[in-house]
């Protein structure tokens, strides 16, 4: 294992990666690459990096992502409330309609930018008015990972309509775990797949709106199962995409995707603020540094060149190739832990912990 690489935190790779449309998919190593076209997942998940960013900074230039990002969801969003995902680089949609998963990040995206208290007054009336024709779409939501995103969504939204679509969905999300858990088996599919913390996650907030002992209960057990499978000798080794862990065998070992760090790490930061038990901080900043050095193959993956993330982890080394989901992951994990350790800090001092 190496030592944790000390790269500056450099945004120019985010602006590199950002057009007149929206957020480029792909880049070939550090130079984007807009024959990929654009995504509505992207742009969704790159608003959320939006606005935290200007939150921590209050510059200009990452107000402008803002409405950048905020006008590309606009676009995407159809009469009925639901989203178109692929964009070519003509600006035209490849699809009459996205994926749930690409709902569901919407939904989060729109919540979170909707509640926060920094973003212009007319870019939270835009989200909240997105919101308000996609939530009547929740109740036909099928796949469980559009169902976590949906309910982390609806957490920012206060109305009585948003607490009975949240019990709703992490209800479905519970029946689910209990119909899949079985002897040494803890999670609500027979397979460990893609942004897996996001099951859990759901569930923590589940609680965290409705006080259901049974959705923190499975959110804190199936994190721990996922920890099991994820957690290699001290350092974060998310289950590979090549293959992925099915029930009864052994996980794929590569490639490791940047999302699945981010996403653990937002996880284990819910599970601290129910528990207060500071391991789930520590995990947290072990998913962190897995960006930094701290992985299976002691690489740091950020490139100090272009200030972009490279695309994950394979068994020969890095993808050399720093695609925006990449870049976004790595953005809002790092300012996650920096925005929740700041506050831990203010109240361990309020409390006499320092």
């Amino acid at each position: 294992m190496t030592a944790c690489c000390r790269q500056p935190w450099k945004h120019s790779h985010i602006f590199r990666m950002t057009d007149d449309t929206g957020i480029f998919q792909h880049s070939k190593y550090g130079v984007p690459d807009p024959s990929m076209g654009y995504t509505t997942d992207d742009n969704a998940r790159a608003l959320i990096m939006a606005v935290m960013l200007y939150e921590r900074y209050r510059k200009k230039r990452y107000e402008k992502l803002i409405y950048r990002y905020m006008a590309f969801l606009m676009n995407a969003q159809d009469q009925d409330g639901w989203f178109k995902n692929f964009m070519g680089y003509d600006r035209r949609f490849l699809e009459e309609r996205g994926s749930e998963d690409c709902f569901g990040r919407c939904l989060w995206a729109l919540g979170f930018t909707a509640s926060s208290e920094c973003v212009p007054a007319n870019v939270r009336r835009a989200a909240r008015h997105l919101l308000k024709k996609a939530a009547g779409n929740c109740e036909n939501l099928e796949f469980p990972r559009a169902k976590a995103y949906s309910v982390i969504g609806l957490r920012y939204v206060d109305t009585e309509g948003a607490y009975s679509q949240i019990q709703t969905l992490a209800k479905s999300l519970a029946d689910q775990y209990d119909r899949c858990k079985d002897t040494g088996w803890s999670w609500f599919e027979d397979t460990i797949t893609y942004s897996n913390a996001v099951l859990p996650w759901a569930m923590l907030v589940g609680y965290k709106i409705t006080r259901e002992e049974r959705f923190r209960d499975i959110g804190l057990e199936s994190l721990k199962f996922l920890e099991d499978k994820t957690f290699k000798d001290g350092y974060f080794k998310p289950v590979g995409c090549k293959g992925w862990l099915v029930k009864g065998k052994e996980a794929a070992e590569f490639d490791e995707q940047p999302v699945e760090a981010c996403e653990a790490l937002l996880c284990y930061l819910e599970a601290y603020s129910i528990t207060k038990e500071e391991k789930y901080l520590n995990k947290a900043r072990q998913c962190y540094k897995w960006y930094r050095g701290y992985n299976s193959k002691g690489i740091c993956l950020i490139d100090s060149e272009t200030g972009g993330c490279y695309d994950g982890i394979t068994q020969t080394g890095v993808n050399l190739n720093q695609g925006a989901e990449s870049i976004i992951s790595y953005s809002i994990a790092g300012l996650s832990l920096q925005k929740y350790c700041k506050a831990y800090a203010r109240r361990g001092k309020r409390d006499g912990r320092n």
